[in-house]
């Protein structure tokens, strides 16, 4: 590997993991496991001027004297660290409330997950609960910094980030997540109740209090002069439309525009209509596609009442895919996945495996309200979370080696994850993994949610849509539940931009399959295109494409 872009490389990785402790942690690196991530705006600052010079370093390597993973390398860390200060940027901390992942919600997920495997690990996590307090505190003031500058969150978000900090802080402390983190085996259940003790005395005094403050600054500060719901886009920001502009570049990795993106999802929508009506249709008794959604959104036999049903239905996909995947990769992940129940956060997510091997894979099914999952999305949600989606992708980058760099076995570009995670609900249907006609209709749901989202998305941020005409537009052309569909609205309202990688990224992945076929005729070998698409870690889709037509053109000279 080239000596500077090997260091520029590790420089970025090692930086990362330093200001991204808890990220850290989850990996299994245990260099940072008393500190939290720093969310002050000099931190920030830091950030922006480290990401930029590391951007035009690598930028500065000639392209011709490296070979061809190298230029792999060279142009994702462009990307990664350009992007993220772009991101850094914009300042997105000052309207920062977010109901779906934000404090309130991301630590009750975060902390059983993370490892302790020492009793110094044990002492370290304490250290670590003090520093969330500050943290809290530190995303209190950029709040304020928003205020001053005209930029605050809608009151959509105000009103139920706050609802969910009084339910948090209403939950007895001996019943507290920050107690649930994972004790060492060495531990006896003396030691254990001895650290949960301490725990629990910082919790009272450091972060209830800190959450408090928090839940008053976005109650009594923010509250009054929050934007209207009818507002509730960037473009209603005084820099918005800058803000979504950026957010759209790193979350496609492509040159797109917000009207180009909209356009590309009423396009699918109107694709996935007579999908509908082809597979649905004798299942509901009818081709009207209003009556269609209607039947599957509000038929309660087609609808789960226990969690642990979901998690059983999950667990049956897991099983069908394990066993066909050998047909359709060449290399397969060591590590395996499995899936729990959660009652926190977006309706479906994914953590990776710790590179240690000290944690498995593991995607999250939240059934806080299990009538929310349709029967038939049980199964397109495990393929696209699980198995092959997101545990394949990220599992065998992971297994790479360290002839990747670490950030590329590690980190995550959206377009290319999230792009290849709903590549595999359609790819699971030509491994005949769904089980029934009405589990396919699984499949054109999820394909729905993720064309509505092209189309809301750039709405709401960009062309001036309510939350309710979001709202109103995933209920004309999906068959969602609207609890599920309010939830999703916030979360773009919450996340901007990232709701479009998804389907953007599927799509260039087909693209470059249907070329590749055509191409190469009788010499295309499915194994080797997804071996070709997984084999290099973290991509952009441009790079993507590029390695996808050398794998072509070399196999077809073999």
């Amino acid at each position: 590997m080239n000596p500077e872009l090997n260091n520029l490389a590790d420089e970025f990785w090692e930086y990362f993991l330093e200001t991204n402790p808890l990220t850290a942690h989850l990996n299994g690196d245990y260099r940072y496991m008393d500190k939290v991530e720093d969310a002050s705006r000099a931190a920030e600052d830091a950030d922006i001027r480290t990401y930029r010079r590391i951007a035009t370093q690598a930028a500065a390597i000639d392209p011709e004297t490296l070979d061809a993973a190298d230029k792999v390398t060279r142009e994702t860390l462009i990307y990664e660290a350009g992007a993220t200060a772009d991101i850094a940027e914009t300042r997105q901390a000052e309207f920062g409330i977010d109901p779906i992942f934000g404090p309130q919600a991301a630590f009750q997920v975060l902390i059983p997950q993370l490892t302790v495997e020492t009793a110094e690990h044990a002492e370290r996590m304490l250290d670590k609960y003090r520093g969330v307090a500050v943290m809290i505190d530190q995303l209190s003031d950029r709040l304020r910094e928003g205020i001053a500058s005209g930029r605050v969150n809608a009151r959509f978000a105000v009103d139920k980030t706050v609802a969910a900090i009084d339910s948090m802080l209403a939950i007895p402390i001996e019943d507290d997540t920050f107690l649930k983190a994972q004790m060492p085996e060495s531990f006896s259940d003396e030691d254990t109740d001895t650290w949960r003790a301490s725990a629990a005395v910082i919790v009272k005094d450091d972060i209830r209090p800190a959450f408090l403050r928090y839940r008053d600054v976005i109650r009594d500060e923010v509250g009054p002069i929050a934007r209207s719901d009818d507002e509730a886009g960037l473009t209603f920001l005084p820099d918005g439309d800058l803000v979504y502009s950026r957010l759209i570049a790193k979350y496609t990795t492509l040159p797109l525009q917000a009207g180009e993106i909209h356009q590309i999802g009423l396009q699918q929508i109107d694709r996935l209509a007579e999908e509908y009506r082809e597979i649905a249709g004798p299942i509901v008794g009818t081709t009207d596609l209003a009556q269609i959604f209607t039947a599957l959104r509000e038929d309660p036999v087609l609808h789960h009442t226990s969690g642990t049903d979901v998690i059983a239905q999950c667990e049956e996909a897991f099983a069908a895919a394990k066993a066909e995947m050998p047909n359709w990769f060449g290399r397969l992940p060591k590590s395996d996945c499995f899936v729990q129940e959660t009652s926190h956060g977006a309706v479906a997510f994914y953590f990776a495996p710790a590179e240690d091997g000290s944690r498995e894979g593991t995607f999250f099914m939240n059934t806080a309200d299990p009538s929310s999952w349709a029967t038939y999305e049980v199964q397109s949600t495990a393929f696209h979370e699980g198995i092959p989606g997101h545990h394949l992708q990220v599992a065998i980058a992971q297994e790479l080696g360290e002839s990747v760099p670490a950030f590329q076995r590690n980190g995550f570009i959206s377009a290319y994850g999230e792009g290849w995670a709903l590549y595999t609900e359609r790819l699971a249907d030509e491994m005949g993994l769904y089980s029934s006609e009405l589990d396919r209709v699984g499949m054109l749901s999820a394909d729905s949610m993720r064309a509505c989202r092209l189309v809301v998305d750039t709405g709401m941020h960009a062309l001036g849509w309510s939350r309710q005409q979001g709202i109103d537009y995933m209920a004309e052309n999906s068959p969602m539940t609207m609890h599920s569909i309010v939830e999703e609205i916030d979360r773009y309202l919450s996340n901007p931009g990232q709701a479009v990688s998804y389907m953007i990224g599927r799509l260039e992945i087909q693209r470059m399959r249907a070329e590749a076929t055509l191409a190469m005729g009788d010499a295309f070998d499915i194994k080797g295109f997804h071996d070709a698409v997984l084999g290099s870690g973290l991509v952009t889709l441009p790079t993507l494409d590029r390695i996808v037509r050398e794998w072509a053109a070399s196999t077809q000279a073999r």
